[in-house]
This record gives structure tokens, sequence and C-alpha cells, in this order.
């Protein structure tokens, strides 16, 4: 699955991979997934974005930063994190190949809604 990650978003952001470390297919392997294959493809998907050269650098999520903060937050709070945490992941490109709604599998219009009903602006970290 990660290679076939790897090659889709090759082709989507112009970029080579020659190879993935193995320290990352090591870290990808020992890590519990509890958002399966769509948290690895968004994952892969940052992992790209950030890359400079052509071996891949993989991290996985902590485990204890995906769920265990969120235990306390109402879905509303928790989305609003997640959101502001794309954004500034994309330098709040909200639009385009890697921006924030293609992260988030939304439309823009749809983002821009969320953002308008949960009060997030530039200055909202």
């Amino acid at each position: 699955l990660v290679a076939a990650f790897v090659r889709e978003f090759e082709k989507t952001m112009k970029k080579a991979i020659d190879r993935i470390s193995r320290q990352s297919m090591n870290t990808l392997k020992s890590y519990s997934w509890p958002g399966n294959v769509r948290e690895l493809r968004n994952v892969i998907e940052r992992a790209m974005i950030l890359n400079q050269g052509s071996t891949l650098e993989i991290q996985a999520p902590q485990e204890t930063d995906h769920l265990a903060s969120a235990g306390d937050l109402s879905l509303e709070e928790f989305e609003r994190k997640h959101i502001l945490n794309v954004l500034e992941k994309t330098n709040w490109r909200i639009k385009g190949q890697s921006g924030a709604a293609e992260i988030l599998g939304l439309k823009p219009a749809t983002l821009y809604s969320r953002l308008k009903k949960l009060g997030i602006h530039r200055s909202s970290r």
C-alpha cells in the first residue's frame, strides 16, 4: 500500500522517489493504524509534501497524539483542532493540489463553509 500511495503522489506532485528508508518502513509497520488505509494515505501524502530528495522519509503519527487528547474534546472542538492542524501543515493553502481541502477529502467550498461555521480564520491559532 505504501508503494502504491507513493506512486500515486509521485504523479500528482511531480516528484520522483527512488526508495523509502528502512527506518520509515519499520516505523509504519509498528504503528497500530487506528485510522486504517485512509490514515496511511494521509501520512504518505504529508511525507511526500514535506520530502525533499529521492529517498522518502516517513513519520507515523504518535499513538498518543491520535486520540488520547481527543477524548476530552467535543466533536466540534476536535474537528476545529484537526482542520487547524491541516491548515498549518499546508501553510493555510486551501485549494489546489496538496491544499487543505484535498488532504481533508473535502471540496474547497465545503471547507470554507466549515471554517466559517467553526469561526476559524488565519489568526485562530
